[in-house]
């Protein structure tokens, strides 16, 4: 059987493919059972060629060759390996060379020349051995600046989470520093951009392997260093030599000297002007390289962005703050023979303000203008709304002191406010004038415009709900309004109060409303009650039956008629006995 026998033959299935009919014929009984062949022969070595000398193969290896005899004298050196090790002489001792990694006990990798090499030992037969030695100088050059890259974005990653939190500049300022030692200093000075002439700072230092320590100043801009003045300009100092004498001599470095440091001033990127500068030092055994400094940039790149945050942040907290102190409901004004009670929980506690409010505001004559409305809508939009209603009436009521006539002029202004943004806003409100009988008695004329009917709780036990009724103020040119006037007598407490009150969702399901006769029914029996404490027990009778819940803006005025020279019942005395119902409920089975 020949090679051309067996071409069509497929080794994969163990078939033999159909043949021509020429080689049908060539095929028997006897190839088959002589199947398979007999092993090949081995390849013939090369005829007429000359045998290649074993140098001119590890000439080109990349790997340096040194080969001893059995007592340590160097038969052989290939090129490569003369010219990484120049001491080894053939015929010589290698021990002779001085070369540190060729030796018995030697390590793996060792420095020479500069370079990086790699060497290992194999043993020949007689005793004899071949040392291959490689220069790895680049690839450990490779790997070392990857692993000092992942270590710096690592860093670099730390950083921008660590200082993405805190927002308060002081807090954010003194991460900073801290974050900075010991992986770009051993000391860091952070020096924020001078307010009003004073300049802040904030230093972090480390001793030996301990916590980095901060502390922080106030200083003058004109006692600041020369450098960080720069700095602050937005220019990098580049000569560095005397930059660690001016922080030594501003007393900045402790444990430090001028002689053996080296430091490095970067400014910390800000809106239009540096938010500040960066100075670092350590010990001159380690020198800030052009890989140290760019990381030191990217650094206070990132730091600049925390503080200039954390200052933005303060900035807009401040004006927040100002602007709710502003809109905050202002606490009626003492009115002789008139005892005021006042409860107020916005719908976001975390805002403190809402859409609802009151006041009041001293007459000439000796009475008093009060008002307790509700504007339609929640949060800042509504409290700024509330706060343009509050000016109005604190300039009408110079010029009009009559409630049914000031609320009108009120609606008037309200609708040239709100036509002119574009607003489209209402209002709720009760507005009335309180004054003082010589009897101790108050009287009270009030005007409503579409607000809650106000409670009046007699000396009798009794609660009264005033007819007082109205059209909404703000929408219409010419509302209908409501007036009607009431006389407390001395004792008697009128009570206004929101829609938060009465519409508060709780109960057992959580979706009822809390309602007038819930309301009326929690201060029946509270006629002996100073003001705030009726007020406050209203705000927590609602809060009660609330829970948890979502709830609108609740805001509560009460109003007593007590005499000028008198004293109102203490508090103790003025909780309400339990009725009989109570007594039944409480009383042991």
């Amino acid at each position: 059987m020949t090679a051309s026998d067996v071409r069509d033959w497929d080794p994969g299935d163990g078939r033999i493919s159909t043949p021509s009919t020429t080689r049908a014929a060539a095929w028997s009984a006897a190839d088959a059972r002589s199947w398979p062949p007999p092993g090949l022969p081995p390849l013939a070595p090369d005829r007429d060629q000359a045998t290649p000398d074993w140098s001119e193969v590890v000439e080109h290896f990349r790997e340096g060759l040194v080969v001893c005899d059995a007592d340590g004298i160097v038969r052989h050196l290939s090129p490569v390996a003369e010219r990484l090790l120049p001491e080894v002489v053939p015929g010589a001792p290698l021990a002779a060379s001085g070369v540190p990694g060729l030796g018995e006990g030697a390590p793996g990798s060792f420095t020479h020349h500069d370079r990086r090499l790699t060497a290992r030992q194999v043993p020949l037969t007689a005793g004899r051995c071949c040392w291959y030695v490689e220069d790895v100088t680049e690839s450990v050059s490779r790997a070392d600046a990857l692993l000092a890259e992942r270590a710096r974005s690592a860093f670099l990653a730390v950083v921008g989470d660590k200082l993405g939190n805190p927002l308060h500049p002081d807090r954010a300022a003194a991460a900073v520093v801290r974050l900075a030692v010991p992986t770009l200093a051993e000391v860091a000075v952070l020096v924020l951009a001078p307010r009003a002439g004073r300049a802040r700072w904030w230093r972090a230092s480390r001793v030996d392997d301990e916590a980095p320590m901060v502390d922080s100043g106030v200083l003058t801009g004109a006692t600041l260093p020369p450098a960080i003045a720069d700095g602050l300009t937005g220019v990098e100092p580049h000569t560095v030599d005397w930059l660690v004498e001016q922080a030594v001599d501003a007393g900045w470095l402790p444990g430090l000297t001028g002689a053996d440091s080296t430091a490095r001033v970067v400014p910390l990127p800000g809106r239009d002007t540096p938010a500040g500068v960066l100075l670092v030092a350590r010990r001159a055994s380690r020198w800030y390289d052009e890989d140290d400094v760019e990381l030191i940039r990217a650094f206070a790149a990132r730091a600049g962005a925390a503080l200039t945050t954390a200052q933005l942040y303060r900035d807009q907290a401040e004006v927040a703050d100002t602007l709710q102190a502003s809109l905050l409901p202002v606490e009626p004004t003492e009115t002789a023979g008139v005892q005021w009670g006042t409860a107020y929980r916005p719908a976001q506690a975390g805002l403190r303000i809402g859409g609802d409010f009151y006041g009041s505001h001293r007459l000439a004559d000796g009475g008093s203008v009060f008002f307790l409305g509700d504007v339609s809508g929640k949060g800042v939009e509504a409290a700024v709304f509330t706060g343009q209603l509050r000016q109005c009436l604190q300039a009408l009521h110079r010029v009009e002191s009559h409630p049914g006539r000031l609320l009108r002029l009120l609606n008037d202004a309200l609708l040239e406010t709100t036509q002119a943004h574009g607003q489209g806003r209402f209002a709720t409100i009760v507005l009335g004038v309180a004054r003082p009988q010589r009897d101790g008695g108050v009287t009270l004329t009030m005007a409503g415009g579409g607000h809650l009917p106000p409670l009046v709780l007699r000396d009798s036990g009794e609660v009264e709900t005033v007819p007082l009724r109205g059209m909404l103020i703000g929408v219409v040119p010419d509302p209908r309004v409501g007036e009607v006037t009431v006389r407390l007598a001395p004792g008697e407490t009128c009570l206004l109060y929101s829609d938060g009150v009465t519409e508060a969702r709780g109960g057992r399901r959580g979706d009822e409303q809390f309602g007038a006769e819930r309301l009326v029914t929690a201060v029946t029996g509270c006629q002996r009650m100073p003001a705030p404490a009726l007020a406050e027990r209203v705000e927590q009778v609602t809060c009660d039956w609330l829970g948890h819940g979502d709830h609108d803006d609740i805001a509560v005025l009460a109003l007593r008629a007590v005499s000028s020279g008198g004293r109102g019942a203490r508090h103790l005395h003025a909780v309400p006995e339990p009725t009989s119902a109570d007594e039944q409920r409480m009383s042991p089975a």
